[in-house]
């Protein structure tokens, strides 16, 4: 966002009918950096009405940045309980001669990787599910939040780390391919991974071309 005065000033004098060349040639004289008078007059439209028309501006919520940080941490509890159980299950499916009777997560056991798993994906699957439909409902009936900041900046920051993973994923096959080590177990639980992160890719991937989409049309 500009800085006041000097938003008020372009406002007004655009509403004068001044053209955007004499105010830019203005601000300069008066100490203002080319920077910060392109970015005030781009807050503003060119049209004929011959006033100054506002364009919509990004914002920032703390309703909405605490919304869509539940969740995300609610997607990791999802997806890594959701992973962490199949794995269990992959390994009481597929015998491993170097499987030990403690192994699963954290040393607890199968049985306890399993119960974990599915406790987390009790609590946190039909949480996650709501809020994705509460927030989808409040988009609709409120296009602004289209232009959220937090949303923005969280669902790249989810895609980096669904890129990450994804990449990860592709080097550990081929690193145990080519070291000969690639067993019936680590393919189904590499596979598992890609589906886990390419799905949340691919999700996100899409809901950030949407909104860049309808941003361009509010």
């Amino acid at each position: 966002m500009a800085n006041q005065p000097l938003d008020t000033f372009i406002r007004e004098a655009l509403n004068r009918g001044e053209k955007r060349e004499r105010i830019s040639a203005a601000l300069v004289t008066a100490g203002w950096t080319r920077k910060e008078i392109d970015a005030a007059l781009d807050d503003y439209a060119t049209t004929d009405l011959g006033m100054a028309v506002p364009k919509p501006r990004p914002y920032v919520s703390a309703r909405e940045a605490f919304l869509y940080l539940v969740l995300f941490i609610l997607l990791g509890v999802v997806a890594w309980n959701l992973g962490s159980l199949i794995f269990a299950l992959i390994d009481i499916a597929i015998y491993d001669e170097l499987d030990t009777p403690y192994g699963g997560f954290m040393f607890g056991g199968r049985d306890y990787q399993i119960r974990s798993a599915i406790a987390g994906l009790v609590v946190g699957g039909p949480l996650f599910a709501w809020l994705v439909l509460h927030i989808r409902k409040q988009r609709r009936t409120n296009p602004a939040m289209q232009r959220s900041r937090v949303r923005k900046w969280l669902t790249y920051a989810t895609l980096i780390i669904a890129s990450c993973t994804l990449i990860g994923d592709a080097i550990g096959l081929v690193y145990n391919f080519l070291a000969g080590e690639l067993s019936t177990r680590l393919v189904l639980k590499l596979l598992v991974v890609a589906v886990l992160s390419g799905g949340v890719f691919f999700y996100f991937i899409r809901d950030a071309e949407e909104g860049d989409a309808n941003d361009q049309q509010t």
